[in-house]
């Protein structure tokens, strides 16, 4: 297919651009295969705006006489208005719009036409291979091993050829431990506790039906993180009465005759329409421009959307306790073991282990545990706040977990090496993007879209050092002790950096956060004075003892 049959007026003069915190202006605008292209004309001919369409939500049209009007709902939370003279024309630039941003083949989208401008130090796609991870395991303890059992994406589709599971089990077990679980998802190492020698596994739940189907390689499996004489905890992110009505379905949960060793906890974690829905409230009370407090406060707590973070939150920080309070090895799951279980796990890593929170750490985290992992992000972030298709199979999970890293971010500033726009940068790329990254639900997709070989990776254009400057926390001294984040209403605030930054200004504090780079840079600078002074006063002395010795 060609992108031209698709756009049927390419460019249109005269159009009035419209953007957040800007005054209006007018120019031309193009249409490409990927690309809304706005430009100025002031004599620099300067862009005011590239936007893909990949990013666009929705559009609506409306009329007035000739003058036709197009509002652009952005999956970044961004509404732009073109005013287009010329109703045929608008029309024609409206369809050419929905049909360029709603493109069947993924391998029709940006990533696979884009060519980096920059030059690449880093290959991105092999900077963060399991095979490191093993590594830095291998350095602490031999109790793991890396199994190849998933090779060719036989055993489990949504898992990555290479997984680390207990040294005492091997691939024949894990393949009849595959056909006991959801998806064939086995229970694979997400995080080890140098500590104490304790982890956290994930997996699906266990299809143990309505006659209580066991498997003994399953029970060993899990048996085999435990400490003798010691217990493990089963954190299921379902409420109790769902996980009993997926027994109907052929699913369940560990039943304790057969896992004495293990208890089960039910920490229930929303998940698809239930979290689309307040995703979509929340963005809708953000936008409500009555200037109404109690209105707006209404609003914002009918959406549910902190309550998501807090129960969260919550079970992340149970995973945690149990690991390093409890001494005790731990299980997490829930019907697919692709959401709520992949939140749980990393923000307990979040907890945990200092490491993830530097700006490798951090990126080696979202590898490990949603893209090597199996979080679907293809389907999942479809579609953002303002699309006004059916709903599938889209929920902000991805977003819902980084909300709750930047409140972490929030109660404990100087322990993360990265800041907030990190955070924003990612939440952007997982929605639309020139890089390959974050397409594909699952590593085997990937593999045979062959995105390491036609697509640029995200952490190559990150990683540089020009680009990480903008991605460090000025305040961080690295903490290596665990981080327990409160969960009182009080202690979580609304993310102002996505959900309220095309509502209001942020140049104050843009400002603001210049003048504190530059107290924290001065401040930096009288301490090397002071501790040079200091150990010139220390030489002073030590000679004036020297002298004073017979």
């Amino acid at each position: 297919m060609e992108f031209a049959e698709l756009i049927k007026t390419p460019r249109a003069d005269n159009v009035v651009l419209h953007c957040p915190f800007h005054l209006a202006v007018e120019g031309t605008l193009c249409l490409t295969g990927h690309h809304l292209i706005f430009s100025s004309r002031r004599q620099d001919n300067a862009e005011e705006l590239w936007l893909l369409h990949s990013n666009i939500d929705s559009i609506e049209k409306r009329f007035v006489g000739s003058l036709g009007t197009i509002i652009i709902k952005c999956k970044d939370l961004r509404i732009i208005q073109l005013d287009i003279p010329g109703m045929e024309e608008c029309l024609n630039i409206a369809s050419s719009i929905e049909a360029l941003s709603t493109l069947d083949s993924v391998t029709l989208m940006y990533p696979f036409f884009y060519r980096p401008m920059f030059e690449v130090l880093e290959d991105g796609w092999s900077s963060f291979l399991l095979e490191q991870e093993f590594e830095l395991l291998s350095s602490v303890t031999n109790e793991w091993r890396l199994s190849c059992v998933n090779k060719e994406f036989s055993v489990c589709p949504s898992y990555p050829p290479a997984v680390i599971v207990p040294k005492s089990i091997d691939d024949e077990a894990l393949r009849k431990v595959a056909l006991f679980r959801h998806g064939g998802r086995f229970p694979v190492l997400s995080y080890y506790h140098k500590k104490n020698g304790m982890a956290m596994l994930r997996s699906s739940q266990p299809l143990t039906g309505t006659n209580g189907r066991r498997c003994k390689e399953d029970e060993k499996l899990i048996n085999a993180t435990l400490r003798s004489g010691r217990r493990g905890f089963v954190i299921d992110t379902r409420p109790l009465a769902v996980a009993q009505q997926a027994r109907a379905k052929g699913g369940g949960f560990e039943q304790e005759v057969h896992y004495p060793q293990w208890r089960r906890i039910h920490k229930y974690i929303e998940r698809f329409n239930i979290l689309q829905e307040s995703f979509i409230k929340l963005v809708e009370a953000c936008n409500d421009q009555s200037h109404n407090m109690d209105r707006w406060l209404s609003k914002l707590e009918a959406s549910n959307w902190l309550t998501h973070i807090k129960e969260l939150l919550t079970a992340a920080c149970l995973a945690a306790q149990c690991i390093d309070r409890e001494s005790a090895s731990v299980l997490v799951h829930g019907s697919e073991g692709t959401d709520s279980t992949l939140q749980v796990t990393s923000l307990a890593q979040i907890i945990l282990d200092p490491r993830c929170r530097t700006i490798r750490g951090f990126e080696a985290l979202v590898v490990r545990e949603w893209l090597q992992a199996g979080h679907p992000f293809q389907q999942r972030c479809a579609q953002s706040a303002y699309s006004n298709s059916k709903q599938k199979w889209e929920a902000p999970v991805f977003l819902l977990f980084l909300e709750c890293v930047w409140q972490i971010h929030r109660q404990f500033p100087c322990s993360f090496e990265f800041n907030e726009q990190f955070l924003i940068v990612l939440f952007e790329h997982a929605y639309a993007s020139q890089f390959g990254t974050f397409l594909g639900n699952n590593e085997n997709e990937r593999a045979k879209l062959k995105l390491p070989q036609k697509t640029m990776s995200l952490w190559s254009w990150v990683n540089r050092p020009e680009e990480l400057s903008r991605f460090q926390n000025p305040l961080y001294e690295a903490n290596s002790l665990v981080i327990w984040p409160s969960v009182a209403p009080q202690s979580l605030q609304l993310w102002e950096g996505v959900f309220l930054r095309w509502n209001r200004p942020s140049k104050f504090l843009e400002e603001a956060e210049v003048e504190r780079i530059n107290i924290i840079k001065y401040n930096k600078e009288l301490q090397a004075k002071v501790n040079a002074l200091r150990r010139q006063l220390a030489e002073m002395e030590a000679d004036e003892e020297g002298r004073e010795e017979p």
